[in-house]
């Protein structure tokens, strides 16, 4: 396990170095616009939303917005980020949840979040992280893909991962290796054709399916 912790720290490091400006890119002013833009990125670009989100928050500004919505009037209004009926749902359910439940304010744990219409650990964890700062590792595509590569994980389910993360990496550095882990799975780290050459952990990584220069 130290062992461990220690090449998990120069990883991090390694990536800390090669993208300093590593953060969020999700667009958000307060913890429901970060709640209602993770709900939306389900299966679709970070930019996308971002295209959407401007609009969208000028309308909805607060939970009882997003309870009162108009089904069919929200469902365009997100069309274009894919799955918009589910989406919708989720977003008029986390409304009605958030003013019933918790007098229209975003509540600042994991079990209150995933409790809410349409949110899992991975949205929980990203809002906790990034809207309250909170020490938090939202486990998605990429985390799971680079964290597997890199040998910090040998589990498929999100959960697992993320507790094996949580073991070796310190609370404090959460949320910043979320963001590292991610950038690095969108920049280099790619699911089909991996720039490995190119790659700042090369060195510490085991994969064996790295590809090659050309």
């Amino acid at each position: 396990m130290e062992a461990k912790k220690a090449r998990a720290a120069k990883i991090l490091a390694r990536l800390a170095k090669a993208y300093p400006k590593a953060g969020i890119e999700l667009r958000f002013s307060t913890p429901l616009e970060l709640l209602a833009a993770t709900i939306l990125s389900a299966q679709c670009t970070d930019e996308r939303v971002n295209a959407v989100t401007p609009t969208l928050f000028s309308r909805y500004r607060t939970a009882e917005d997003f309870a009162r919505a108009h089904p069919a009037t929200l469902e365009k209004e997100i069309h274009s980020t894919g799955f918009f009926k589910a989406k919708a749902k989720s977003l008029m359910g986390m409304g009605r949840a958030l003013v019933e439940h918790h007098g229209g304010v975003v509540p600042r744990t994991l079990e209150e979040l995933v409790a809410l219409p349409g949110v899992g650990r991975k949205t929980a964890n990203v809002v906790l992280g990034n809207a309250f700062g909170l020490p938090a590792i939202a486990v998605d595509t990429h985390v799971t893909r680079v964290s597997q590569r890199l040998g910090l994980t040998r589990a498929d389910d999100p959960e697992k991962i993320h507790d094996d993360l949580c073991a070796i990496i310190p609370e404090a550095k959460w949320t910043r290796a979320t963001h590292l882990f991610i950038i690095h799975g969108r920049r280099t780290c790619f699911a089909r054709k991996p720039a490995c050459p190119v790659c700042p952990v090369l060195a510490l990584c085991p994969w064996p399916g790295k590809t090659r220069p050309g």
